[in-house]
């Protein structure tokens, strides 16, 4: 992960918080993705301009908001609005508040042409899912679903086959799904 700056003041205040599927989602994320074998994929892509002029954000940062986009089905604008409103997006991503702004929406689209560009989003989603394959992920369609709990919900629907009613509600066997489907950018 990143490593941020600082912790806010809020950070240490929060007596009852507690990690939320997104978080662990995100942790799991950063553990198993390649990350610096992707990095290396896009770096000859990648604008590295001389002299004056507004520098690129790094490729890190803007990798990980185009994963972001693909695992929370967000457009652009949608992916800005999101790293300013979700503290564990912005860990994931590496950005502080306080000492730098979100990426805006018009970076995130250049990023994601850049991409399409060079046809590398193929390339770095296939070795990705290789990767969460081999980590007890499974990755079909635009769904990424966590092995345990796909199995977890294999198993309820087979006690729901033969379960009376009464039973355990319909919450209690619900899975953890991040879901990816249709296009995640407007145009």
């Amino acid at each position: 992960m990143l490593p941020m700056k600082q912790k806010s003041l809020s950070d240490g205040f929060e007596k009852y918080r507690k990690k939320t599927r997104k978080e662990r989602f995100l942790d799991d994320m950063d553990v198993i993705i390649p990350w610096q074998g992707l990095y290396e994929a896009i770096a000859p892509f990648y604008p590295n301009p001389q002299g004056a002029g507004r520098r690129p954000i790094g490729i890190e940062r803007m990798l990980r908001i185009h994963f972001l986009q693909h695992w929370f089905n967000l457009s652009d604008p949608a992916a800005e609005e999101a790293l300013y409103d979700s503290c564990a997006m912005r860990r994931f991503v590496g950005i502080d508040l306080g000492e730098e702004p979100v990426p805006d929406e018009t970076t995130i689209c250049k990023f994601r042409h850049l991409m399409e560009q060079h046809n590398l989003g193929d390339q770095l989603f296939l070795l990705v899912n290789q990767y969460l394959d081999e980590n007890g992920m499974k990755v079909s369609r635009g769904t990424i679903v966590d092995a345990i709990d796909y199995q977890r919900a294999q198993f309820h629907q087979e006690q729901e086959e033969t379960a009376r009613p009464g039973d355990a509600s319909d919450e209690e066997r619900q899975s953890v799904v991040f879901r990816h489907e249709g296009p995640y950018r407007r145009r």
